[in-house]
């Protein structure tokens, strides 16, 4: 018995209509367990805010002042770079998550021509009817615009509310980098100021050791003095020749590191036109520095932002239980050929309904929690240290203040004390080595000044750090002279 074409259509029909099926059950199915991961790569254990993406050379020699320096630090440094760079990647994160609470819109019109071949599907005969070896050619045509749209989904819902707080947090985090670049280039820059104070000081001292060598040699020449005097007068003047050498060389070095924190080129030739005058920092209680600290630290907002967004992902995990509600439809045109197509449309509402999730839900719920706790406990041990670098950074201001005093008085007293030594060795009242003493005194008071009026400037830095102010302050305390 030979079966009609309507009815041969409408059996292959309906095969295709099962293997359909089975092929969209396998492709749900895959999709579900599989999802997007994203990592963190860690650096090479160089801070990113010591490297810079370096400008071109400019000709000549560059006048750099410290505003200059954080100007070009904030616009090159490569922590402040990838700080921003982890911005773009949370509110692209943050669009992945609100996807699924949006409309999703598409069009997928087809045309087909087939011809099957039964023999190959085991149709040969049915109830002794004689069934013929192949069926067509026949062909379809469907184009219609298809819409879906959640419309409840709690666990979408924590979780898009979750990279809402992430970007918060990242954007924090892009401030507190603000923060930190001015820190280090604030760090580098009087450590070049301290350096290139050094040369001037053992120059100084140079010439000093030079012209009591002269005056010594002179003496012994004259038989006034022993050629002790002028060898102790010697070794003197070659050390203080060493020092300066030594000098020079950190310099040089100290610009290189400039150079790579703020985005210069290495062969660029630049000078500092800011030195490192003594500017008193006006007092300031413990618990004032703690309150300005806790409202503006960038950092410890961040990582607020952090724990809210932990605490709806665990919501987020937790609403796996729940059951959640989406809405589709389509419509179109579909027949056998775009000529003789006619309307169709399709529209369902769908409530999806979790009944046994082999645990999947439970082990999310568990790493919620987890994740929730480490944050929480960060955040304790960052507020912890806020208030530890600040009434650090309170002592060492203090501490400095007092330190550079000092030796500024010191610098005075070695200074006469030199003098009057000079004055006797003239006069042969005593030999060198009171002079070669007193030279000492006065390099070491020298070096005592500028260590700790470097300790001073970096203590302000650090305690406009500790209350999330550095670029601000650092405008505001450091001005150029």
């Amino acid at each position: 018995m030979v079966l009609s074409p309507a009815l041969l259509r409408f059996l292959c029909t309906g095969l295709l209509i099962c293997g359909t099926a089975i092929s969209f059950a396998q492709t749900v199915s895959t999709s579900v367990s599989s999802t997007p991961a994203q990592s963190l790569s860690g650096g090479n254990g160089t801070s990113p805010f010591a490297g810079s993406v370096p400008t071109k050379v400019v000709p000549g020699v560059m006048p750099l002042s410290l505003e200059d320096a954080i100007d070009r630090g904030l616009k090159h440094n490569l922590g402040l770079l990838l700080s921003d760079a982890d911005v773009r990647s949370a509110r692209g994160q943050r669009w992945q998550e609100l996807s699924a609470l949006l409309p999703q819109a598409t069009a997928t019109p087809y045309v087909a021509a087939s011809k099957i071949n039964l023999a190959e599907l085991g149709l040969t005969s049915v109830g002794g009817i004689t069934i013929p070896p192949s069926d067509g050619p026949f062909s379809y045509f469907d184009a219609r615009a298809a819409v879906t749209q959640t419309l409840f989904d709690w666990k979408s819902i924590n979780a898009t509310r979750a990279a809402n707080q992430t970007v918060r947090s990242a954007e924090y985090k892009f401030k507190d980098a603000h923060d930190i670049v001015v820190q280090a280039v604030g760090y580098v820059y009087f450590q070049a100021i301290e350096d290139e104070a050094r040369i001037e000081t053992d120059e100084a001292q140079v010439k000093t050791a030079q012209a009591l060598y002269d005056q010594s040699a002179d003496q012994v020449n004259a038989g006034t003095s022993a050629d002790i005097d002028a060898l102790r007068t010697k070794v003197e003047l070659q050390t203080r020749q060493q020092q300066l050498i030594q000098a020079k060389n950190d310099f040089a070095i100290q610009k290189l590191v400039v150079a790579r924190v703020i985005g210069l080129a290495p062969a660029q030739e630049f000078e500092l036109t800011d030195k490192s005058p003594y500017q008193p920092f006006e007092g300031m209680r413990v618990d004032e520095a703690l309150k300005r600290a806790y409202a503006s630290r960038s950092d410890y907002h961040a990582a607020m932002s952090d724990s809210r967004a932990a605490e709806l992902s665990r919501k987020a995990a937790v609403a796996g239980y729940l059951p959640s509600l989406s809405f589709g439809a389509d419509y179109g045109t579909a027949g056998a050929h775009p000529s003789n197509a006619t309307q169709v449309f399709d529209v369902r509402g769908t409530v999806s309904i979790p009944i046994f999730t082999g645990g999947k839900v439970h082990g999310d719920v568990q790493q919620a929690d987890a994740r929730l706790e480490q944050i929480r406990e960060r955040l304790d041990d960052l507020r912890a240290q806020i208030e530890s670098d600040v009434r650090t950074a309170l002592l060492n201001l203090q501490s400095s203040s007092d330190q550079v005093n000092v030796a500024r008085s010191n610098i005075d007293l070695a200074d006469l004390t030199l003098a009057q030594s000079r004055d006797r060795f003239s006069a042969g009242v005593t030999d060198t080595v009171e002079v070669v003493q007193s030279q000492e005194s006065v390099a070491s008071a020298h070096e005592q000044y500028i260590s700790s009026l470097y300790k001073f400037n970096v203590a302000k830095i650090s305690l406009l750090r500790a209350m999330g102010v550095a670029e601000q302050g650092v405008r505001e305390y450091f001005r150029g002279k």
